[in-house]
């Protein structure tokens, strides 16, 4: 599992994005549909960074509200 950031955004649609694996972005017409394509889109870098090698990022995020 690790920390994923929704917001809605400026064009309708939910943005999504995993900031523990930079450049991990998605998003999706709903809230849902949005997290729907994070997961896969973040089952696939993992999926690529493995294939070539790369050491998989921890999930070192931390929410803080200010």
């Amino acid at each position: 599992m690790r920390q994923v950031l929704i917001y809605p955004g400026d064009d309708g649609y939910w943005v999504a994005e995993c900031p523990s694996l930079p450049g991990c972005i998605s998003q999706g017409k709903t809230r849902q549909e949005a997290l729907e394509n994070i997961k896969e889109a973040i089952e696939l870098y993992v999926e690529l960074l493995e294939e070539r090698g790369y050491p998989v990022p921890d999930d070192r995020v931390e929410v803080v509200a200010v």
